[in-house]
């Protein structure tokens, strides 16, 4: 097998390079297979991903045409999901069991429709651990305030939730806070936390995206100064609080480690890069550090096994980072404010996308009926 960057990523720096992206085509043509020989140690999916793969190609009409002989459009559409996320988790299932469970997951997100309704996210979290029933699934909750409850209860029923959407340190906090509470139920229930992995997907471009609209809008010196600089530096003070709150010095933490918890590693989410004006591996490079996941779309997986850097960078310069919110507060930007704005337009994102992919399906059903 032939060494790549990814491998040395993950050997010499503890991150786990996953790829954000899954295709039926890429299970058919060994695509996928491939990406895991050259480091890949995870897959993550989404609404957007799919209506792509479904709606973009003829790979899924032989299966949906059977399908809707028998069921709802959009019961149709989760059978064909989940026939690809079975396929990815077999494709996966090696790397699962090389390490012992660290890596190896496949996510297939809940319908977004779900993303304010506490009690559906947790019945149809349940219902697809209990479907698809492979120890290296996770299913994906967004983290709303909605989400917070079913994130805890999932925890507690020992199930592995990949929690979404998360797009503030403030946000992050409540969403560490269901997964502690949650293995803290699982264990006084008699479970064993050894067997439950999850993941915080924080979401990075899209924060300098809205904050450099609002930092060109304000127009001064100061404002375009911050260009770029107010993702990376939330991100660094999201481990910050990742390292503080599952380190050697908090005793809940320890208590639950002592037991075989796994830490809620930190999931660096959409990381390709927006603005051509920055760099391509912008929001990978400065990234890099012990117990995190960096999920990277296909193009910048071969910008980085190309020319990528493999060094520890996402705990350096922390003071830097809360300089720079400093400075981004001072000039008028609510990172707060940002938060909410960027949540509510994903999950509304993921709603438009799923609500065109079954369109797109009832309009193709209609042409085989």
């Amino acid at each position: 097998m032939t060494r790549t960057r990814l491998h040395d990523l993950f050997e010499h720096q503890g991150q786990s390079p996953w790829i954000d992206n899954l295709t039926r085509k890429s299970l058919r043509d060994g695509g996928l297979r491939r990406l895991v020989e050259q480091g890949i140690r995870g897959v993550t999916s989404n609404p957007t991903i799919f209506q792509k793969a479904i709606a973009g190609s003829a790979d899924y009409d032989e299966q949906f045409a059977d399908l809707i002989r028998q069921k709802s459009v959009e019961d149709a559409y989760w059978d064909v999901v989940f026939d690809d996320i079975r396929a990815a988790l077999a494709t996966l299932r090696p790397v699962y069991d090389e390490s012992g469970g660290r890596d190896g997951f496949v996510s297939v997100e809940l319908s977004p429709a779900l993303a304010r309704d506490t009690t559906t996210s947790t019945d149809d979290a349940r219902r697809f651990h209990q479907t698809i029933n492979e120890p290296n699934l996770m299913v994906k909750i967004p983290g709303t305030a909605e989400g917070i409850p079913a994130i805890r209860q999932m925890t507690a029923e020992g199930r592995n939730i990949n929690i979404t959407l998360i797009f503030s340190v403030e946000r992050y906090a409540e969403v560490i806070e269901a997964y502690l509470a949650g293995l803290e139920e699982l264990v006084a229930a008699g479970g064993d936390p050894s067997t439950v992995a999850s993941v915080a997907s924080f979401f990075v471009s899209r924060v300098d995206t809205e904050v450099d609209r609002r930092l060109e809008a304000i127009g001064t010196g100061d404002a375009l100064a911050l260009r770029g600089k107010a993702a990376i530096a939330q991100a660094k003070l999201a481990y910050d609080l990742f390292a503080t709150t599952f380190g050697s010095q908090s005793s809940r933490w320890q208590a639950l480690a002592a037991k075989g918890a796994r830490v809620q590693r930190p999931l660096w989410a959409s990381t390709s890069t927006k603005n051509p004006a920055y760099p391509d591996l912008l929001y990978v490079d400065t990234l890099i550090g012990p117990d995190t996941v960096n999920t990277i779309p296909d193009a910048t997986v071969d910008a980085f096994l190309d020319h990528g850097t493999v060094a520890r960078t996402i705990d350096q310069r922390v003071d830097d980072a809360r300089d720079t919110l400093d400075r981004l507060a001072a000039v008028g930007v609510d990172i707060a404010d940002v938060g909410g704005r960027l949540e509510d337009e994903g999950v509304a994102a993921f709603v438009k996308s799923f609500d065109e992919l079954l369109q797109a399906l009832r309009d193709k059903a209609a042409t085989l009926s």
